[in-house]
């Protein structure tokens, strides 16, 4: 992952979106781990890849994002212009709920919505999250080597062992958590980086119930989405091995959000 200069990022709009060049531009922290996401005036949001292979969600949240987001019941980044190396997008205004839980319901009716969407021609889910949730294992073990997590092996054997998804895919997010959900007034109304978005296993978006809800909120949303006990626990151990990933390569000094985050998923898991 490369850094972002912001004077390299003020450079780039200024030289190909000039009437935007007297916009303020302001970094958003903490950075994502695919793209650093600045604010530009009151209602842009500019996208700077980290990676290089991040450069292609660009190309993606432009083609999709506009025939998702009448579908949905929250606001969504909509695309305004694609330049050389970064993304231009309007900024949803709201709070991000760190450290929160949010709404059970509101969480169903956005991903009962997402999965009601028209899968035709869509796209693969990035940072592999259209793969089986085994094909995470070397990762993971590697992770389990280095991190002291009572259970953690053994939920990750339970959940690699259980059925993989054999019915239709279907739209996902791929990483909802509470850095990429907005609130207002306690009510969820925004989700943000749609980056990994496309089609797969709906267990990877069911994950969000550990990251987001409390034990009655989870108990409320697996009720609601008749989630079966297959991908139940194939939404524990993507949320497992998120946490576990992360631990593993973040330090509070280095993204204190992403690493305070990842403990209480681990919290929230049948350990």
């Amino acid at each position: 992952m490369a850094l972002v200069d912001d004077a390299l990022v003020r450079r780039l709009v200024d030289e190909q979106f000039p009437e935007w060049r007297d916009l303020p531009l302001t970094r958003v922290e903490p950075s994502g781990t695919d793209n650093a996401i600045f604010r530009l005036g009151d209602e842009l949001a500019v996208r700077m890849p980290r990676r290089p292979d991040a450069t292609p969600e660009n190309d993606k949240l432009h083609d999709w994002l506009p025939l998702l987001a009448p579908q949905l019941p929250v606001e969504v980044p909509l695309p305004v212009a694609l330049g050389r190396g970064l993304s231009v997008v309007t900024w949803v205004v709201g709070e991000t709920p760190i450290g929160q839980t949010i709404d059970a319901d509101e969480l169903v009716a956005f991903v009962r919505a997402l999965q009601r969407c028209d899968t035709k021609d869509a796209p693969q889910p990035g940072a592999g999250r259209g793969n089986p949730l085994g094909d995470r294992d070397e990762y993971v073990q590697l992770a389990l080597d280095q991190l002291d997590v009572p259970g953690a092996r053994e939920l990750w054997t339970r959940a690699c062992a259980a059925p993989e998804w054999s019915r239709e895919r279907v739209w996902l997010h791929a990483d909802i958590d509470a850095r990429n959900v907005l609130v207002r007034d306690g009510h969820l109304t925004g989700v943000i980086d749609w980056g990994c978005m496309g089609i797969g296993d709906p267990a990877v978006d069911l994950m969000a119930a550990f990251k987001l809800l409390d034990a009655a909120g989870r108990e409320r949303f697996r009720e609601a989405l008749a989630i079966d006990e297959a991908s139940w626990l194939r939404a524990e151990g993507w949320a497992l091995s998120q946490a576990l990933l992360a631990l593993n390569f973040y330090t509070l000094e280095t993204n204190a959000t992403l690493v305070r985050e990842a403990e209480r998923w681990l919290a929230q898991l049948d350990l």
